[in-house]
């Protein structure tokens, strides 16, 4: 925090592991990459919830099997939704 600060064309410039940087690092992306990206955390951490559910099937019995179907139905209208929507469809 005392010391000087020398800031250099060189010391500002992005280092990426010895490579020589190429154009900026701003580049722009289509926003359905992202798009598909949140879609994919969304339900595989929804699906992640099924395993303890799986694991424990019997103990749980018809409470936890209609609680999961339930669920599972939730999950299913939010997939045919985005399907309606066409945010699965990758256009350039």
């Amino acid at each position: 925090m005392l010391g000087p600060k020398r800031k250099t064309k060189v010391k500002l410039e992005s280092f990426e592991c010895g490579i020589e940087p190429l154009g900026t690092s701003r580049t722009p992306f289509n926003i359905k990459y992202f798009l598909i990206a949140i879609l994919f955390v969304l339900f595989d951490v929804e699906v992640i919830f099924m395993y303890p559910w799986a694991v424990n099937f019997r103990e749980l019995g018809t409470p936890g099997f209609v609680s999961m179907m339930l669920f599972i139905a939730t999950l299913l209208l939010g997939f045919f939704y985005i399907k309606k929507k066409d945010a699965l469809t990758w256009e350039e």
